[in-house]
């Protein structure tokens, strides 16, 4: 159903000075599942990793899910298990695939990083929000960030050829999941009902996947569960409930800009818990994306949108 709507030209005073901090906690919190799969699949397969983080997740939030919030209607549920399917299982599946297949990790981190380049491509399309002028160069700036950040750790690689066609496939489908919620009015699901029904959704998937790898029991080394518990608490809790915040609240391509900032973060991350090395490339990397993401996130007068919202 349609429902013609004015929608306001500029972003609210109060929720202009709100986004400095919850674009903050989601680049943080976006970042930190390098650090999460780094320990957990010291022994294990990022395959089983993917299922034993969505399944924690999933079963930590049911018992919520189902005291706390309305009830959960038959088409609601089909929509967020979709969402599920899209933007967690296709999404994270296709870079553990890639890898898998010896496709880069830089290659890979770098596509997967461009995501808020497709959202904002599909914003005017699927959205009806045009960008400015302003908004298309500061999502250019970020994305040339973005690569210089990842410069030094690129190769092509000697992948199978459709080896390389996962990532991309990977990164266009989030931003697709991306933009259907924010179109068909789903974000406005409680946060932690459409968390949970995707999580336990992408769980199953992740599970047949993960067991033709082997049996689904984890390794007992105390890495796994550090890495999984992080995963959960950082990487998902938070990660999750900040992006499907942000949605509600401001443009699609405002909230993707900021992951732009998620590579040369993940680069401190690393530096802080595993002493790899920075460089002056990475730094003059960060400069150039930050600069991008000030100018992707300003509002030139308001974004042009189209004055429909869907429910």
């Amino acid at each position: 159903m349609q429902l013609h709507t004015e929608l306001p030209s500029r972003t609210p005073f109060r929720q202009r000075l709100l986004w400095p901090l919850m674009a903050t906690g989601l680049v943080i919190s976006w970042s930190s599942g390098f650090v999460g799969i780094r320990f957990a699949s010291e022994d294990a397969s990022v395959l089983l990793v993917l299922f034993w983080r969505t399944l924690v997740s999933g079963l930590v939030l049911l018992p919520f899910a189902l005291t706390i919030g309305g009830p959960i209607g038959k088409r609601a549920l089909l929509q967020q298990m979709l969402f599920g399917v899209l933007g967690m299982f296709l999404y994270l599946a296709g870079f553990a695939v890639a890898i898998g297949q010896r496709v880069p990790t830089g290659l890979v981190a770098l596509i997967a990083d461009l995501v808020p380049l497709a959202i904002a491509a599909l914003s005017q399309p699927v959205l009806g929000h045009r960008l400015s002028r302003r908004q298309w160069l500061g999502t250019a700036i970020g994305c040339a960030g973005v690569v210089l950040v990842s410069i030094d750790g690129l190769s092509l690689g000697t992948a199978p050829f459709l080896a390389y066609a996962l990532p991309v496939a990977a990164m266009l489908i989030f931003a697709l999941a991306t933009v259907l919620q924010k179109r068909l009015g789903a974000v406005h699901m409680p946060i932690h009902q459409s968390l949970c029904i995707q999580c336990l959704t992408a769980s199953v998937l992740f599970a047949v996947c993960a067991g033709f790898e082997g049996n689904l029991m984890p390794p007992l080394d105390g890495r796994f569960e550090f890495g999984i518990a992080w995963l959960v608490l950082l990487s998902t809790f938070l990660c999750y409930s900040l992006y499907y915040l942000s949605l509600r609240i401001y443009p699609a391509a405002q909230v993707a800009s900021t992951i732009y900032l998620s590579p040369p973060v993940t680069m401190i991350w690393a530096w802080a818990m595993f002493g790899e090395p920075l460089t002056a490339v990475m730094f003059a990397g960060l400069a150039v994306t930050l600069v991008g993401v000030w100018l992707a996130s300003l509002s030139d007068g308001g974004t042009k949108r189209s004055g429909h919202a869907a429910v």
